[in-house]
């Protein structure tokens, strides 16, 4: 059975609150543990409950020293190339549903272009509600349509060409 989806919202329930961030804290060092044994990286995590004076630290201080140490000699250039602040991330999302978005219309367009076309072709006749900028559209499809038409009729001659060549000089004594 599938669990549903929670909501990423603050929890106003103390008691639910902290089940909440005691079951997560622990599958979140979990997966870090499982990263680390898996994939051969060092990792740490460093997590501050509330109403706590010491901030919980995995595996151990003297281990997380070592990985914050070692990512620290790291130049700032280098350290900051892959880190993402919320707004980044976002950013990066929001530009890549963007161009999703822009193929999605872009593709959308020239399928109707292509129907249009083919009404026209079936009818004979360009349909009366076609406005200017579909016509241009539709123009540029033909156009396209007619030199990939070209371009094949191009290699079925070039074909056939050596085909006669390749006879032409096995019938040669």
């Amino acid at each position: 059975m599938a669990r549903k989806k929670s909501k990423l919202e603050y929890i106003a329930n103390n008691s639910k609150r902290r089940a909440t961030f005691r079951a997560r804290k622990t599958s979140l060092i979990k997966k870090i543990d499982e990263i680390s044994t898996l994939c051969g990286v060092q990792s740490c995590a460093i997590i501050y409950p509330p109403n706590e004076p010491q901030p919980e630290v995995w595996p151990s201080p003297q281990k997380a020293k070592q990985v914050i140490s070692k990512f620290k000699e790291i130049p700032k250039l280098e350290q900051n190339k892959r880190m993402l602040t919320q707004e980044s991330l976002l950013r990066k999302r929001i530009q890549k549903a963007e161009d999703q978005l822009k193929k999605q219309k872009d593709e959308n367009r020239q399928k109707e272009m292509s129907h249009l076309m083919f009404q026209c072709l079936s009818s004979g006749e360009v349909t009366a509600n076609a406005s200017l900028i579909d016509l241009c559209d539709l123009s540029r499809l033909i156009d396209q349509t007619l030199k990939e038409i070209d371009l094949k009729i191009e290699r079925i001659h070039d074909q056939e060409k050596m085909a006669n060549q390749v006879e032409a000089t096995q019938t040669q004594p």
